[in-house]
């Protein structure tokens, strides 16, 4: 992934301050570290509402982190492009969806440094099966991956822990699904 001014040191000062402020006035805390590890998937859940975006990306910037996150290629069109590529998105067409887990592998493969966060319902509606998309990329991409979370509830934003996949997503889904047991959307 390319470097940005994002990249730089004053604008990342002033996201983390204007970051910890907002959330500091809306009731919010961070909790956790962002993961030291350079590359790795992240996943968000639950994901109930667009809120969970930028809640996400403001614990991102207050914890030094710099993620990136895909997002339906429609968000990149007219003024809103720049901003959205400037933020870390990677615009994805989702009638192909079947090629993308292959493009995101490469993109590790070519990358020193990268965390792509995806969240596993792979939509805002409520899912009763996650995607297993985030798994793939993991695994093809032998990169761990880190369990972040949002519960409205409680008004938190969280980076958890690192979580190495065996391999069988059938061990590993349901370890993943019982971490999230106790957080709850805005929209459960």
């Amino acid at each position: 992934m390319q470097t940005t001014i994002f990249d730089t040191n004053l604008p990342r000062r002033a996201l983390a301050w204007l970051s910890s402020r907002l959330l500091k006035l809306a009731g919010w805390r961070v909790e956790g570290q962002f993961p030291s590890i350079k590359r790795c998937v992240m996943i968000a859940a639950p994901h109930s509402t667009n809120w969970d975006f930028p809640l996400a990306l403001a614990a991102t910037f207050i914890r030094g982190g710099r993620i990136y996150w895909m997002g339906k290629h429609t968000l990149f069109w007219g003024p809103m492009g720049p901003v959205m590529r400037f933020l870390g998105g990677i615009p994805v067409n989702r009638g192909r969806a079947g090629s993308l887990v292959g493009q995101i592998v490469d993109a590790y493969g070519r990358a020193d440094e990268l965390v792509v966060v995806v969240p596993p319902e792979g939509t805002r509606a409520k899912v009763r099966e996650w995607k297993t998309g985030f798994y793939r990329i993991a695994c093809g991409a032998q990169v761990p991956i880190v369990l972040a979370y949002i519960d409205f509830p409680s008004r938190t934003v969280g980076f958890g822990p690192v979580f190495e996949p065996c391999g069988d997503i059938d061990v590993d889904m349901p370890k993943i699904r019982d971490f999230y047991s106790g957080y709850r959307g805005k929209y459960d």
